[in-house]
């Protein structure tokens, strides 16, 4: 499989001159056009199951165009407005406004003034991705000032051991596109399946069968998790949960992960696979 970024779409000067048109009446446009244009080149090369892009602007017509989004160039940082906090309430709002594969750079992008990637935001990060359609890191916008994925033994071991368990969750994710294609998002907020929780945005569903609870400040081993109206077992150590709130061990190297005990679309093999990494 090859592809790219299709980055950018959104920034088109509304002083310039187009062929056609006014730059103003065509700006929030711009986005869908830059999709269906991508698109349109991949089918006239005659490589559409072959190659694969995604973005980070949209408009009304990108859907359709666009197989996959990204939340965009968040801070390296654990701001809740811009950087590993944020990507919760991003995709999640993506994935209800019609765009149903979402995913964010592992590590973020943006460095500005004082910030830098330190380790721990990656390993979060890292562990975060790994339950999302698509696990992709980005080296920043400033590389030498951000830990990167190769900087230790350490980091190269998690990302082995993360990225085992993404590629476990393959047969999964496959029903979750077959599901995007009917405009069903594969991360969903808590309230898709269970309406009592309409304002959570700090943990998500994954397909119908899968809860996930980043880590989202630094520092932290433990975590509250909101679980909803189910039976639900912590993959992590096969503990039993039912409706409540709970405070879950976070060690670095593993967050808060449940399924469903009533699975409908996570198959046996699967958790298994699941389980044998994650406990390993």
């Amino acid at each position: 499989m090859s592809g790219w970024m299709a980055d950018f779409g959104e920034y088109l000067p509304v002083d310039c001159v187009l062929y056609d048109g006014d730059p103003k009446v065509y700006h929030n446009q711009w986005p869908a056009i830059w999709a269906r244009m991508n698109r349109e080149a991949v089918e006239e090369c005659g490589v559409r199951d072959s190659v694969f892009f995604f973005m980070r602007a949209g408009y009304t017509g990108s859907i359709g165009n666009a197989a996959c989004m990204w939340t965009g160039d968040q801070h390296v940082d654990w701001s809740k407005d811009d950087g590993l906090p944020s990507v919760i309430p991003a995709s999640l709002s993506l994935g209800m406004s019609a765009q149903p594969l979402v995913h964010s750079d592992v590590g973020g992008y943006t460095t500005v003034m004082n910030m830098t990637r330190t380790k721990e935001l990656l390993l979060r990060w890292e562990e975060m991705n790994v339950w999302t359609p698509l696990y992709r890191f980005h080296e920043g916008n400033q590389p030498s000032r951000n830990v990167q994925f190769d900087a230790d033994e350490e980091l190269l071991s998690h990302l082995a051991k993360q990225s085992r368990i993404h590629a476990a969750l393959k047969p999964y994710l496959l029903k979750a596109e077959e599901e995007a294609h009917k405009g069903i998002p594969a991360m969903r907020p808590l309230f898709y399946h269970y309406d009592e929780y309409f304002d959570d945005d700090k943990e998500y569903l994954l397909g119908r069968d899968i809860l996930v609870a980043p880590i989202r400040k630094q520092g932290r081993t433990d975590r509250h998790v909101l679980l909803p109206d189910d039976t639900w077992i912590e993959l992590a150590t096969g503990k039993e949960y039912r409706k409540g709130d709970y405070l879950i061990n976070a060690p670095l190297g593993q967050i808060p992960v449940f399924y469903r005990k009533n699975h409908t679309m996570l198959d046996d093999d699967t958790i298994a696979d699941l389980i044998s990494l994650i406990r390993s």
